[in-house]
């Protein structure tokens, strides 16, 4: 059994304790957040302790793993204190995304993990459902042969106003990780932004991206659509085929070249996922089973590089539109 203790545990990080509650190989531990009353409240609802200082928690508690699953700006800014802290712990770590609102933070906390050689994991959920899973068998088996584009749509309602890149830095994380789970490191990136009506961040975006393998791909997302229509659909073409992913799980569809004949996988509601927050449990699975399993640091799934890589795409797509739509290489 994993000991492990959530730190930050407003919304998303309860889930996180509900995840790890209910595994089979992890016990919750402990949960630890500033705030003391929401803390005693999370920590009497899943039967363990409540710590308001993660120093006093590291001394007094024995653990394998630390969920980071705070807040801040843009969802992100509360992640290096306690990421930092853990890692020089000596434990492996999943840390919410944004990995960070600032590259230089992320940064310092990927580096500080590969220096400490402890595993650091990021909370991209998107790839983890069977259906991605599927997709990237038959890419790997040669059905889509060489990819040639990567379509990208993810939209929900969220009226946050907090920043004027929350939209872009707080969502588009698990849509650019998607892309690059099927097509691999971005090289050049595109952006236009726009504003809804009546808001003051920048809501809309169309990204164009260029691939390292010459793909090319294109990424639209909002937070002024309604929330309870479909939010998420992924197309991947190469030269023998193509798949459409929709909405994060429900359904996959390959249309080969050539044929009439589809293919078609779709979630089961006996067997597969029973709704979205399944995506955390199926990524914090994936994580523990890493960690059991003694797999190096450096071949993490969804790791805090991977995290780096799809933040650094993201501010390059903020600079590109902070100069009218150039064309923004990605070192």
């Amino acid at each position: 059994m994993l000991r492990i203790a959530v730190v930050g545990v407003n919304h998303i990080g309860r889930i996180h304790c509900r995840c790890y509650k209910e595994h089979a190989d992890s016990e919750l531990i402990a949960i630890c957040d500033l705030n003391k009353e929401l803390a005693d409240s999370v920590a009497a609802q899943f039967g363990v302790k409540a710590y308001y200082d993660l120093d006093t928690m590291l001394e007094a508690e024995q653990l394998d793993i630390i969920s980071v699953a705070t807040g801040g700006i843009d969802n992100g800014s509360h992640h290096r204190e306690p990421v930092m802290k853990a890692i020089a712990a000596g434990k492996d770590v999943l840390v919410e995304k944004p990995i960070s609102n600032s590259l230089e933070e992320a940064r310092e906390m990927v580096q500080f993990a590969k220096e400490k050689g402890v595993r650091f994991a990021c909370n991209l959920n998107h790839r983890f459902t069977p259906a991605a899973k599927k997709a990237k068998q038959w890419m790997m088996n040669g059905d889509i042969g060489h990819p040639l584009f990567v379509n990208m749509k993810l939209t929900i309602g969220n009226p946050n106003e907090s920043s004027p890149w929350i939209h872009l830095r707080a969502l588009h994380p698990h849509s650019l990780d998607v892309m690059r789970y099927f097509a691999g490191e971005v090289r050049r990136v595109q952006a236009f932004l726009t504003k809804a009506p009546g808001r003051a961040v920048w809501s809309t975006a169309s990204i164009n991206l260029e691939f390292a393998s010459g793909a090319v791909g294109h990424l639209l997302g909002s937070y002024d659509m309604f929330g309870i229509h479909p939010i998420e659909a992924c197309e991947v073409a190469g030269d023998q085929g193509r798949f459409v992913l929709d909405n994060v799980y429900e359904s996959l569809t390959y249309y080969p070249h050539r044929q009439e004949d589809l293919r078609v996988y779709r979630n089961s509601i006996m067997s597969g996922m029973r709704g979205f927050e399944d995506t955390f449990r199926l990524r914090l699975d994936a994580f523990i089973q890493e960690v059991k399993e003694g797999v190096p640091p450096e071949q993490i799934t969804a790791s805090g590089a991977d995290a780096l890589a799809v933040q650094e795409i993201i501010e390059a797509a903020i600079r590109s539109h902070l100069a009218n739509g150039a064309v923004i290489p990605i070192s």
